[in-house]
């Protein structure tokens, strides 16, 4: 499932964002995508792929760099591969509180607890890992169900990815990488800024498209709210409507 934070109506998961403040930063969030990849292999599929292969024997997985920002984990039952995906602008966009604020990832680290409740871009780096490596749990435990993606076993697997330390050994790997590699990764703690004092760039009838998971939505504003906008699908969605964080829009034309 997709780290984004499209709200029910939709459902969650990892949008459209200002531009980065990073010197050359597609290269670099590239990159840090890379490293990502790297940690979620040795330090979070290494000690699982027994466990999960006992589930599906045969099982494997690649983790790769999305162009989009489009972050998920998906399962191929012929080839009996998982796959977990970052998305290029879900890592550029954790950079700064205005374009981190709506990932779920962030909520799940205010709410819960996760490194303290603190936020930061390794922070959420490193937890973006773990939340895409607890769906792949989920799904070999047969805990995944249409409509219910993110219930309590989903939660209980992620709660025990923090608790077992695994989720530190993920943060301190990811540090460790990124600095050997000479890429910039701030451990540094921000907060996120307040939405009733941000000016929404939106207005009703504006033409937008927005993405979860692997599928792109079109539609038009109806509502503008303080952190979301109501959206009217348009096209093959006609007939539904999605609540949409503001950072998620963007416009069609």
């Amino acid at each position: 499932m997709v780290d984004t934070f499209i709200q029910p109506y939709l459902s969650d998961h990892e949008a459209c964002s200002p531009s980065i403040n990073m010197s050359d930063p597609k290269p670099q969030a590239q990159k840090l995508g890379e490293l990502m990849c790297m940690v979620t292999t040795q330090i979070l599929w290494q000690p699982a792929a027994d466990w999960v292969q006992q589930r599906a024997s045969g099982s494997s997985l690649v983790c790769r760099v999305g162009s989009g920002q489009a972050t998920y984990h998906r399962f191929d039952p012929q080839r009996k591969l998982h796959q977990i995906t970052y998305g290029l602008r879900m890592i550029q966009a954790k950079h700064q509180p205005v374009t981190a604020s709506g990932w779920l990832s962030t909520r799940e680290i205010q709410k819960r607890g996760y490194f303290s409740g603190e936020l930061s871009t390794l922070n959420l780096l490193a937890h973006t890992c773990c939340h895409e490596f607890a769906h792949l749990l989920q799904h070999s435990a047969g805990k995944r169900y249409r409509g219910s993606v993110h219930n309590r076993h989903f939660y209980n697997i992620l709660d025990e990815l923090h608790e077992s330390g695994l989720a530190e050994a993920t943060r301190e790997a990811l540090a460790t990488r990124a600095s050997e590699h000479q890429v910039p990764l701030s451990n540094a703690q921000f907060q996120l800024p307040d939405p009733a004092l941000q000016p929404s760039p939106w207005q009703v009838d504006d033409p937008v498209m927005f993405v979860s998971g692997t599928q792109e939505f079109q539609g038009e504003i109806i509502r503008v709210n303080r952190k979301t906008c109501t959206v009217k699908g348009t096209g093959k969605f006609q007939g539904q409507r999605y609540r949409v964080p503001l950072s998620m829009l963007q416009r069609t034309h």
